[in-house]
């Protein structure tokens, strides 16, 4: 790991921290060493409950603002998601974040930690 991927790993986000910095961090994460194979166990425990909670979001918040957005999250090391941000903060949006506080995640790697992730949700047509 390079020295300037640790440190900026180093500065781990919390609450109040910036939402782009936060973002930034989790790409840091997503494309150190331990990344892909952490986002390939994500991706295989959470893509289809992400599909049918975001299909619901949408389907709730009638009419569905189907704008794009973003969100941030800290994995602790037992899997559990906290921190939770979206930005913008449509209806669907947030729908989505509360969909999240409940689910449980891999470990994961032990640094940086708590461990930073970012997903962007949009919809092609």
């Amino acid at each position: 790991m390079s020295i300037l991927l640790a440190v900026a790993l180093q500065l781990s986000p919390g609450i109040g921290t910036d939402f782009h910095t936060r973002v930034s961090q989790a790409k840091l994460a997503e494309g150190a060493a331990t990344g892909p194979a952490y986002q390939k166990k994500m991706w295989e425990r959470i893509g289809n409950p992400t599909t049918d909670a975001y299909k619901a979001c949408l389907s709730s918040n009638t009419p569905a603002d189907k704008s794009p957005f973003t969100l941030v999250a800290n994995v602790n090391t037992d899997g559990r998601l906290t921190d939770i941000a979206v930005q913008p903060a449509t209806s669907v949006a947030t729908c989505m974040a509360g969909q999240y506080a409940s689910w449980i995640l891999p470990a994961p790697p032990a640094s940086p930690a708590p461990y930073p992730i970012e997903i962007d949700f949009s919809i092609k047509d």
